[in-house]
């Protein structure tokens, strides 16, 4: 009688330090190279994939459970998706199920499949996530093959080979490719999307890899937006008459991004207009305000993430995913910390003291995530009013 044989595996992320994780392959076939990260949230995993923030990442999922629920084209939040979000795989613990969500029009191997996100599953992704915590986020390839035939020596040389994210500008492959305009404000149960149709203040928003979250809270707050590529200069961003502008989100090294970024920012501040960011426009504002930033261990990425504000005294629960913080010690006295993490103490925001700028590591907007740092929306909305006084 012939011995207990397991299945073959049809899928492989080797890290760079060697070590080879087995499992069954799920989504697109072929293989990927990025860096190795975990994400805590336990919802909203269609949102995270499509996060442009995420660009050159494969995401390890903590909570085991991925899938269940499907896919539909409601939730995506990439708003270029001629070059999608620029995820590179996604790692998780348990096989998908079919979907069990009355909102759902997909199933979520299909979808990954569609978009070219490679997926291994049937992974110890606790384990994964400990060696994260104790090493760092690694760099790694990330393959699916259904013969289950692999070059393994091959693909180790190209984890090694990949340079990482430090000194990687990966805003200028999601950001948008011209200037556009929004108006769609946030979900309503039964009704779907609206519209803003009297807006009160036009933002000029500046795509480093924008959510549609944080477009709809801006048309959601009086807000008519008018979204620039990342290269925008200052000249462009200003010649559209903005009442405020808004730093977005994105991917990579700040200081790459900022080579070019850096120098637009410090001539929208000097026109004292009001300025919002968020994340990698956070970052890069840091820059421009003469600070320097760094590379974390292991990043933060997750809806779970406690906050104080230092203005206020509260703790809010946030979203977050960065690998990159602002150096606080670097800063000139012109700027206030606002907000730091209560996990280690990072930079989360940041004032100048005398102008209307601000801005949060955090996603205020989360999708997913908790809705606690919404505030930040009516505070821009708040010096806008001001300024128009």
């Amino acid at each position: 009688m012939a011995g207990w044989q397991d299945p073959r595996p049809t899928a492989l992320l080797i890290l760079a330090d060697g070590t080879v994780i087995e499992g069954f392959g799920l989504g697109a076939e072929g293989s990927a190279v990025g860096e190795v990260c975990f994400n805590t949230a336990m919802t909203g995993y269609q949102e995270i994939l499509t996060d442009p923030s995420y660009a050159g990442q494969i995401i390890t999922f903590t909570f085991p459970h991925i899938g269940n629920v499907g896919v539909n084209d409601e939730d995506i939040e990439t708003v270029n998706m001629a070059a999608a979000s620029g995820v590179r795989g996604c790692v998780v613990k348990t096989d998908i199920t079919d979907p069990s969500n009355y909102r759902a029009t997909r199933h979520f191997d299909q979808w990954l499949r569609a978009r070219g996100i490679i997926g291994i599953a049937g992974v110890d992704t606790r384990a994964l996530t400990g060696l994260i915590r104790e090493k760092g986020m690694p760099n790694a390839v990330i393959v699916h093959d259904k013969s289950g035939t692999f070059d393994q020596a091959k693909l180790l040389s190209e984890a090694k080979a990949w340079p990482g994210l430090e000194g990687m500008d990966l805003a200028k492959d999601v950001t948008t490719g011209q200037t556009y305009g929004w108006d769609e404000t946030s979900w309503v149960w039964g009704e779907g999307y609206g519209r803003q149709e009297k807006p009160k203040h036009h933002v000029v928003a500046v795509d480093y890899g924008i959510k549609r979250n944080i477009l709809r809270l801006l048309a959601d707050h009086g807000c008519r937006v008018t979204v620039l590529p990342a290269t925008a200069t200052g000249e462009e961003i200003l010649a559209h008459k903005p009442d405020g502008i808004f730093l977005s989100n994105g991917p990579g090294d700040p200081a790459a991004t900022g080579e070019y970024a850096v120098p637009a920012i410090r001539q929208v501040i000097d026109s004292g207009k009001p300025v919002f960011g968020i994340c990698l426009g956070h970052q890069m504002l840091g820059l421009a305000l003469g600070g320097t930033t760094k590379k974390m261990h292991q990043g933060h990425h997750g809806a779970n993430h406690p906050v104080k504000d230092l203005t206020t005294g509260k703790v809010e629960i946030t979203s977050m995913n960065h690998g990159f913080a602002v150096d606080t010690s670097t800063l000139p006295d012109s700027v206030e910390e606002t907000h730091v993490s209560l996990f280690d103490g990072s930079n989360c925001g940041l004032r100048l003291k005398d102008k209307p700028v601000f801005s949060v590591q955090y996603h205020p907007e989360a999708s997913p995530g908790p809705r606690d740092s919404r505030y930040l929306f009516e505070r821009f909305v708040d010096l806008m009013d001001a300024d128009k006084k």
